[in-house]
């Protein structure tokens, strides 16, 4: 896929599953219930043992679903990541040069950020999205919501602690998607192989976002069915 086509999946879903397990294996498994849950978006962190070659094989197999390289801190790492196959790189910050990598390559760019300087920052150097992380530990929702009406140019997605619970609530606050990560793909799930159970989850999760969307729709706040051009950022 494009840069823009990723970005719009991504905006479409509004939902970014996370795999971070200890073993290639465990995360081949974790990202494939995902994606069959009708979830077409994964997130295979650099934690991953043999993280690349996994982005390359779901890649090579499944033309249909997003694989994104998560943690991704230097450009040797990117530049593996994009020769396997990966439609995005992100991080839990910004790492400047990874960044301009992926601007310079045309590919969808989420760096990670916190503090309001941080996301206008990442903003101003090309990201797409800006991930707000940690955003549950530093206020949840109520922290998105003012992010969001500070700078409300910058499509967020929300992520670190994001639950069924409250995977509506970050949506309402303004994030155009959220990263989910074990309350998606909960450990033991993984373990047992269960992947109903993943598949349920992943129902929940998109009925959660679907929900809060229907209702800014009603309200008349939100832009979430806004397409690009290729020549075009990913704006809200």
């Amino acid at each position: 896929m494009t840069r823009n086509e990723v970005c719009n999946l991504i905006r479409k879903i509004g939902i970014i599953p996370a795999v971070r397990v200890s073993s290639g294996a465990d995360a081949h498994f974790a990202a494939e219930a995902v994606t069959r849950a009708g979830i077409p978006i994964v997130e295979i962190t650099m934690t991953v043992p043999g993280a690349v070659d996994l982005i390359a094989h779901l890649a090579k197999h499944d033309s249909t679903t997003v694989v994104g390289a998560g943690t991704v801190l230097d450009i040797d790492t990117a530049k593996r990541c994009l020769d396997a196959g990966a439609g995005f790189l992100t991080a839990p910050e910004c790492y400047r040069d990874v960044l301009e990598f992926a601007v310079k390559e045309n590919v969808a760019a989420l760096p990670g950020a916190l503090t309001p300087t941080e996301v206008a920052a990442a903003w101003r150097a090309g990201a797409d999205y800006v991930k707000v992380f940690p955003c549950m530990q530093v206020g949840g929702p109520k922290y998105i919501k003012a992010i969001h009406a500070a700078l409300p140019q910058i499509p967020l997605i929300a992520a670190g602690g994001v639950d069924q619970q409250t995977a509506s609530d970050f949506i309402l606050a303004g994030a155009t998607a959220i990263g989910v990560g074990t309350e998606l793909v909960p450990t033991q799930a993984i373990a047992q192989r269960q992947s109903d159970r993943i598949r349920e989850l992943a129902l929940r999760f998109s009925e959660a976002v679907k929900r809060a969307r229907d209702r800014l729709q009603a309200d008349g706040n939100v832009t979430v069915g806004q397409r690009f051009k290729d020549t075009d950022k990913c704006e809200t």
